[in-house]
């Protein structure tokens, strides 16, 4: 068993714990309650954006075991605003990556207006009423682990709930699920199943992506010339996350590469 595999099956069992804590019927109440409210676009944001930049907070990765354990939701993502990002990512899986639901409402209650990706291994559609009701403004779809039955019933659910999908692609192979036409095509630089990075795989698939789709190059991005050789590939979306969280202050660390784009 690769470490996707792992990471889903695990995400299965605690997709139902989370089903007895809080009833489908219920967390369907209480989304319908705030559907009134709409969230930023992220698609928008980027398409605005000088930068493009997605700045991530992960404190824990499966392969680097803890980055910033005592990371504070509160203040990172505020700090990332405040210094520029176009978006936020906020990990919410807690036995892989150290995240929780939780993170994204305290970065809200804090004062965080952009746009946030709930960055989590999304099976259910339950998983969806969890990303809208903690202040998400679209979540992550993952090609590697979902049919593609499976990813459009979710992305069409995500669109009633208010929510865009940055739909993640790593493969030639998973690129027929951009015909879905998702808000956002993601490409990981990243094998979920062996974990190693390779920035050439976004500059590999581009053009291979519909030329209108909003792309997003996602892992293993460290400089900005990587950034800007990107851009001229046609992506608007770079999600940064362990370049900024392996520092003393991931906010100043964004800043200063902001600075050189």
């Amino acid at each position: 068993m690769d470490i996707l595999q792992e990471i889903v099956a695990h995400k299965r069992i605690e997709v139902e714990r989370f089903k007895q804590q809080l009833s489908e019927q219920e967390i369907h109440r209480r989304v319908e309650a705030i559907l009134d409210f709409s969230v930023p676009s992220m698609s928008k944001a980027l398409t605005a954006s000088e930068s493009g930049i997605i700045a991530e907070f992960k404190r824990r990765s499966p392969s680097k075991g803890w980055i910033k354990e005592e990371g504070k939701a509160d203040e990172i993502p505020l700090a990332y605003q405040e210094h520029g990002a176009a978006a936020l990512s906020i990990l919410t899986d807690e036995q892989y990556f150290g995240g929780k639901d939780d993170f994204i409402r305290i970065a809200r209650h804090a004062g965080v207006h952009i746009p946030i990706l709930y960055k989590n291994f999304i099976i259910d559609e339950y998983q969806l009423f969890q990303a809208r009701l903690c202040g998400a403004s679209a979540v992550l779809l993952i090609a590697a682990d979902l049919s593609k039955e499976e990813c459009q019933s979710l992305l069409s659910t995500a669109h009633e709930l208010g929510l865009e999908v940055l739909l993640e692609m790593h493969s030639e192979e998973e690129l027929e699920y951009a015909e879905m036409e998702p808000d956002m095509c993601g490409i990981n630089n990243r094998n979920l199943g062996t974990f190693i990075t390779d920035v050439q795989n976004s500059f590999r698939l581009a053009e291979l992506l519909p030329k209108d789709s909003v792309k997003v190059s996602e892992s293993g991005i460290s400089n900005s010339d990587t950034v800007k050789a990107l851009r001229l590939a046609g992506f608007r979306g770079f999600l940064i996350g362990e370049t900024f969280m392996k520092t003393s202050d991931p906010g100043k660390a964004l800043k200063e590469f902001i600075s050189k784009l």
